[in-house]
């Protein structure tokens, strides 16, 4: 009974160590005071099932961006689990037209906050939506995540991209995960620096922007969306996109919650 007793304790901390995260990015196109509700709901019926959420896109002209988290918070409180959020104040770029708020939201009964989120303080000058980092203590362990939204593709956001390189060195005692909107396929250059430090794209040629309209059924068009983890730290369980999308009768519907689909990264922590 005792040789029993200690293999179900065994089998249940190994378990414990090795929980599986589940993280949805998802840049919401204007979060803010335009959100009804019906549609605040239907994004919380879209993540309810994943552990973190990170949010690009929270309006930062007035105080609609961070109430519409708050709502959003409160509608996933509905949803048979505990969630808490963080947001950040409003990045610091030149354009304050361009200037947004970044989001993270998670369940508590998964993950835990360490320490408080931060704005990146280094490339203020370089990046316009300078990214947002925040720790999570899973079992013990932590893991750092990098929320950003790149300038336009017209505008080249490599030139932005390029710094993230950087970050590694900068953080070296944190295990970075980067996620967001980079405007940029993974395929592009800039990301070489990264890859070569052993940092993988969860996806490859999965298109994550949506069209103005569906072509033969085609409804998307660039692959933007992406994350980034140290294959030495993290392994990789699944990742894929929700097509969101497809709930709706037309594609000008959808749009009105977001011109991007969310992406996921199922992973455990090495």
């Amino acid at each position: 009974m005792k040789k029993i007793f200690l293999l179900i304790v065994y089998v249940s901390f190994t378990h414990f160590l090795h929980a599986q995260i589940t993280i949805c990015s998802w840049n919401l196109l204007d979060l803010g005071g335009t959100k009804s509700d019906t549609e605040i709901d239907f994004i919380a019926n879209t993540i309810k099932d994943f552990d973190i959420i990170a949010i690009q896109e929270v309006v930062a002209k007035d105080a609609g961006g961070v109430q519409a988290v708050a709502r959003l918070n409160d509608a996933l409180n509905r949803k048979g689990a505990k969630w808490d959020y963080a947001v950040s104040d409003a990045t610091s770029g030149e354009n304050s037209y361009k200037r947004e708020r970044y989001a993270f939201l998670w369940k508590t009964s998964k993950v835990s906050l360490a320490g408080q989120p931060w704005l990146e303080i280094k490339y203020t000058m370089e990046i316009d939506r300078e990214p947002y980092f925040a720790s999570f203590n899973a079992g013990g362990k932590i893991f750092t995540l990098v929320n950003f939204h790149a300038i336009t593709k017209l505008k080249q956001p490599e030139t932005e991209v390029k710094y993230f390189k950087f970050l590694p060195a900068e953080y070296p005692d944190k295990n970075l995960i980067f996620c967001g909107d980079y405007n940029l396929p993974q395929s592009h250059t800039v990301f070489n620096p990264l890859k070569s430090m052993g940092y993988k794209p969860i996806l490859s040629g999965t298109k994550t922007s949506l069209k103005m309209d569906c072509v033969n059924g085609d409804c998307l068009a660039s692959e933007f969306d992406n994350m980034f983890y140290n294959a030495s730290k993290v392994s990789c369980i699944k990742a894929g996109i929700i097509h969101f999308y497809k709930a709706f009768p037309a594609l000008a519907d959808a749009r009105k919650i977001s011109d991007h689909v969310p992406v996921y990264f199922q992973f455990s922590l090495n």
